[in-house]
């Protein structure tokens, strides 16, 4: 960071009083801190990396106090960081600001295979942690295997189901899977017997049936793992537990099994049977009905939850969760993004495969393609029917797809930034926090971090308590 580029930072900060996924600030005033090490986790252990700003008071209206001695908090700090495994490399800027001294600390987030950096005086476990908005959480056992799962490259979907039996396996989905090895694989047909292709191909493991193959070929699947299904859910409000005219909570209630085939397409039906459908009268008089959402993104945004989801014992006990809403559709599965992807990446780069065998089993099967289409279809299915860009997110632990319905407010969205605007118009008068959520019907953290919080930083949206951001009486208006 350049001394410029900090003196904007602390004036930014002065002027809005806030923290940020990225941004922590601390006074140092009498000393230096003494528990920065869930900060320096956190910060290293995303994408962005963050920033420690020193010498401004949160507690006192974000006000310019300076540091004690910044030689010595340097040299504290840098203590500190080889506290860390592996060892943080911290990159400090001084200036003077009001003949006091503001020291920024950027910390810069480390490779995923080298995921999580965690202090060792309490150790791995306790010593981890992720950053939720503005504050430090301890990482779960899950997520802290999570990075173990792909340094290691520890494969879910090849273990052994010790209670499955090959004798239950739907004796007509193995032959067509056979014969489309055979006749894709030319070199395993003439070679080796179906017992051996099952094996090569990950279907069993020492004549045990694994995951990828029981959740492909089993009779049925939740007899092994009761809870990989789907449940699905039509809510008749903008959030859970809104209730309709006659005290209903769900519209439609279901747990959706089988195969994971057969869950895709009964998901599918699900949101078909929900959705609703409205007239168009085409250039030609003609009339057609045209469901609420793109049925070709539903479908791939379920059958990627099916196909990448984390099966580990972590998350076997977890369903996939598609929930409809008022204004859209939510499907959740468990597991974060694998690997080095990244949200800004997903759909232009090739990610590593989280369950390589099971996609392979698929692709054979012709349940998906496996040529990384599925992003692009979502968006450009979304795109064509005119609707607002699905949002892709990471909720501890969940990856969440949201897709949108041309219902919102009685007028298409096109884009993000058409959301702005209509948040803006909305502020004319101040809003609270829970009323803009309510207005754009997205959820809480899209709502503040993607719309809310731009607008105020561009200086359009200012807060009635500024030196309280975080308070519940907070309004929002128009410049």
């Amino acid at each position: 960071m350049q001394p410029d580029d900090l003196v904007s930072l602390v004036e930014f900060v002065k002027r809005h009083k806030y923290e940020s996924q990225t941004l922590e600030v601390k006074a140092a005033q009498a000393g230096c801190p003494t528990r920065l090490f869930p900060t320096l986790s956190s910060f290293s252990n995303q994408d962005d990396g963050g920033t420690i700003l020193l010498g401004m008071d949160e507690n006192n209206g974000f006000e310019i106090v300076g540091v004690y001695d910044p030689q010595d908090l340097q040299k504290r700090v840098l203590e500190q960081c080889k506290q860390m495994e592996p060892s943080v490399r911290p990159l400090f800027t001084l200036v003077e600001i009001e003949g006091k001294v503001v020291v920024s600390i950027e910390i810069p987030s480390v490779d995923v295979i080298e995921r999580p950096v965690y202090y060792k005086g309490v150790g791995r476990i306790k010593g981890s942690y992720i950053r939720i908005g503005e504050s430090n959480e301890v990482m779960s056992e899950y997520e802290i295997y999570s990075y173990d799962s792909f340094r290691k490259r520890i494969q879910d979907d090849l273990r052994k189901v010790n209670n499955a039996k090959r004798s239950q396996f739907n004796s007509e989905g193995i032959s067509k899977y056979l014969d489309s090895v055979k006749n894709e694989r030319r070199n395993l047909s003439e070679r080796v017997s179906d017992d051996v292709i099952m094996e090569l191909m990950g279907i069993t493991a020492d004549g045990i049936p694994t995951l990828a193959g029981v959740m492909s070929f089993s009779l049925y699947p939740q007899a092994y793992f009761p809870q990989l299904s789907i449940t699905a859910v039509s809510i008749p409000g903008m959030e859970m537990g809104e209730t309709g005219d006659d005290n209903e909570r769900f519209i439609d209630n279901q747990r959706l099994t089988g195969v994971i085939s057969e869950m895709v397409d009964l998901a599918v039906d699900f949101v078909k049977r929900n959705s609703r459908t409205s007239i168009i009268i085409d250039n030609d008089g003609k009339r057609r009905d045209k469901l609420e959402y793109p049925m070709r993104a539903v479908r791939e945004a379920i059958l990627n939850a099916l196909v990448h989801r984390d099966y580990s014992i972590y998350t076997q006990n977890v369903p996939i969760r598609i929930e409809m809403y008022r204004n859209r559709i939510e499907i959740i599965s468990p597991g974060g993004l694998y690997g080095k992807i990244t949200i800004d990446s997903l759909g232009k780069v090739h990610p590593d495969t989280r369950n390589a065998t099971l996609t392979n089993i698929l692709e054979l099967l012709g349940v998906t393609e496996n040529r990384y289409s599925g992003i692009p279809t979502i968006l450009g299915e979304c795109r064509n029917a005119g609707l607002l860009t699905p949002v892709f997110e990471v909720r501890r632990g969940e990856f969440v797809v949201t897709i949108f319905n041309n219902i919102y407010d009685g007028k298409p969205k096109k884009n993000g930034e058409t959301m702005q605007e209509d948040v803006l118009h909305f502020c004319t008068v101040a809003k609270t926090r829970a009323e803009i959520i309510e207005f754009t019907g997205l959820s809480r953290f899209y709502t503040m971090n993607s719309i809310v919080q731009p607008l105020i930083e561009q200086g359009l949206l200012s807060m009635s308590l500024p030196d309280k951001p975080k308070s519940s009486k907070q309004t929002y208006v128009k410049v």
